[in-house]
């Protein structure tokens, strides 16, 4: 009989033997004999026995079949295979999930008709729908499947951030975007000019509110952010000097309100002065001021001395 020229897809999602085995069992069938048949359904397709049929042709002998009847043949794949063959837990549930997207049960029921773990059977699933060439790798055991499910959640966290990557190009700098796409750029150089523009923008914003004050300060040097856009300096220089500008500025309020703060402290004591200004104890006081300190206090003290209306007036 002629080799079937298909085999079920079940029946297929189960991996040969490996060479040396496959040997052994044609060593067993040329001296033994072939001790199970072939199974194949009524159009002839392959069901169960594969490697047998391969070790048949290795050994030189006719292959012996039989035809299933039964009326499931999934089910019947199923058990001829996955528990006899030493396949490791995160095979059999690939081949499991392969099993499921071929007969439409949901992951609930296929687990339940089969005594699968639905965790294991649903995260072979997963990978499956998600990385057919990781669930390939399973289903041979060349990847175990905890193993699998790990790289693929790498592969989409890379994924997720090259697309990040490059919806930010397109939302901040298309130009970019575009020769990244017509590759011009490659995406960690486009990537890096966007950051670039961005942190000037944001220096330029800084030194510009910087530069308004110093405007309203009446400050007589020239706006820094013209200097700039001239190229006299770098954008990291201006935001550096309006930031020494505005440390200085800061500095020196907290200064005069201090000194503010001490004068107004001290205004009852010039009160008390200003009602006997001619006094002993007056002039004591005064002779033993700096001559700018007297003068200012001699200045204070006239004002105190003014009416009300005066004082408005001077």
């Amino acid at each position: 009989m002629e080799t079937p020229l298909k085999t079920h897809p079940l029946a297929a999602c189960f991996p040969m033997l490996p060479e040396h085995e496959l040997h052994d069992l044609a060593e067993s069938i040329k001296t033994d004999g072939q001790a199970m048949p072939i199974v194949l359904d009524p159009d002839g397709a392959l069901l169960d026995g594969r490697n047998r049929l391969a070790a048949c042709e290795l050994a030189g002998v006719e292959p012996r079949f039989t035809t299933y009847s039964g009326a499931d043949q999934t089910a019947y794949i199923i058990a001829a295979n996955v528990r006899r063959r030493n396949l490791s837990e995160g095979q059999r549930a690939m081949i499991h999930a392969m099993a499921r997207s071929l007969s439409g049960h949901s992951l609930r029921t296929h687990a339940k008709l089969h005594d699968i773990s639905r965790t294991r059977l649903s995260l072979a699933n997963t990978v499956l729908k998600n990385a057919p060439d990781l669930a390939e790798q399973v289903r041979l055991g060349v990847l175990g499947l905890d193993a699998a499910n790990d790289l693929m959640r790498r592969r989409k966290a890379e994924a997720d951030a090259i697309q990040a990557q490059h919806d930010r190009l397109l939302r901040h700098a298309p130009d970019l975007a575009t020769q990244v796409t017509e590759g011009h750029l490659t995406r960690d150089a486009a990537t890096a000019a966007l950051d670039q523009r961005l942190e000037e923008q944001r220096l330029r914003a800084r030194v510009e509110e910087i530069d308004a004050i110093r405007r309203a300060d009446r400050d007589p040097g020239p706006a820094l952010t013209e200097l700039a856009d001239h190229g006299d300096i770098d954008w990291h220089q201006a935001h550096q000097r309006a930031e020494d500008y505005l440390t200085q500025r800061n500095a020196a309020i907290t200064r005069d309100q201090q000194h503010l703060t001490a004068i107004a402290d001290s205004w009852t004591t010039l009160r008390n002065l200003a009602r006997y200004p001619d006094s002993a104890y007056a002039t004591d006081v005064l002779d033993g001021l700096t001559p700018d300190a007297r003068a200012l206090t001699g200045h204070l003290l006239a004002l105190e001395a003014q009416p009300e209306e005066a004082q408005q007036h001077s």
